[in-house]
């Protein structure tokens, strides 16, 4: 059994910042990748940022240069820095782990809304 507990979302105004961050259930060094994919009202989920084991990250064109991925293995966590934020960033954001093999897993989604 593999838990991911996502927090720090919240709202926040067009050009802030939030923190969110994944607590898993055991080392995120056992799994091979680690990502952020969000999910909008009326819209697919789609892929955020993700790190493999190596500690290479990986974002996607609309948020590359405002967020930051980044890992804490002492405390089996990873936190996405969300920095000068738009609308068009609201969504769920879902906490996901990868192990190949193994199984994918998700957490259970934090809400950000950014008003314009």
């Amino acid at each position: 059994q593999v838990q991911l507990v996502e927090s720090g979302g919240g709202l926040v105004q067009a050009g802030g910042s939030l923190r969110l961050s994944c607590a898993a259930s055991r080392s995120i060094l056992s799994f091979n990748a680690m990502g952020w994919y969000r999910q909008a009202p009326g819209k697919q989920r789609e892929l955020v940022a993700d790190i493999i084991s190596s500690g290479n990250t990986n974002y996607a064109d609309s948020v590359k240069g405002r967020f930051t991925l980044s890992r804490d293995s002492a405390k089996n966590t990873v936190s996405l820095q969300m920095n000068s934020l738009k609308p068009e960033d609201t969504a769920v954001y879902y906490c996901n782990a990868i192990k190949v093999l193994e199984g994918s897993y998700w957490g259970q989604g934090t809400q950000v809304t950014v008003s314009s």
